[in-house]
């Protein structure tokens, strides 16, 4: 292994934690516009989805919760699974019927965020994460 190899290694944990940040704030983002109309990307007239519209109100609460603690590394794991799982439902319940490939269907995004959080589901939050410091607090100190 070259010295550039262990360099790029050390770092692996904290471009994971980043990968996780963006990914979680963005789908966040998507979460916070459809509930309150803001950031542009809002879908009506009304500029936010109808409280309790099924699935697209139940769909922007998970985007904005999961979302939110996927980004601080909070429950990220299960954040992540629900998260991904949606995704997977936008895919083959929205976009499917319009055509079997995502560039046919405009399913990219939705795609896209489904093995994004699937990956994190298994890779875990990098560093960064609320969850590594809560850990870190609980574990008793060695003597």
């Amino acid at each position: 292994m070259s010295s550039l190899d262990g360099k790029v290694d050390s770092l692996a944990p904290y471009a994971l934690g980043a990968f996780r940040i963006v990914v979680g704030a963005l789908f966040a983002s998507h979460g916070a516009a459809s509930l309150f109309g803001v950031f542009g990307g809002a879908p009506g007239p009304g500029g936010a989805v109808a409280f309790g519209t099924w699935p697209s109100w139940w769909a922007a609460v998970i985007q904005l919760v999961c979302g939110l603690l996927v980004a601080f590394g909070a429950f990220q794991r299960p954040a992540a699974v629900i998260a991904s799982g949606s995704m997977a439902y936008a895919y083959f319940v929205v976009h499917q019927p319009d055509g079997l490939l995502p560039l046919q269907n405009q399913g990219e995004q939705a795609a896209l965020f489904a093995w994004s959080f699937l990956l994190l589901a298994f890779t875990g939050p990098g560093a960064l994460a609320l969850s590594r410091t809560r850990r870190r607090r609980t574990q008793p100190v060695a003597a």
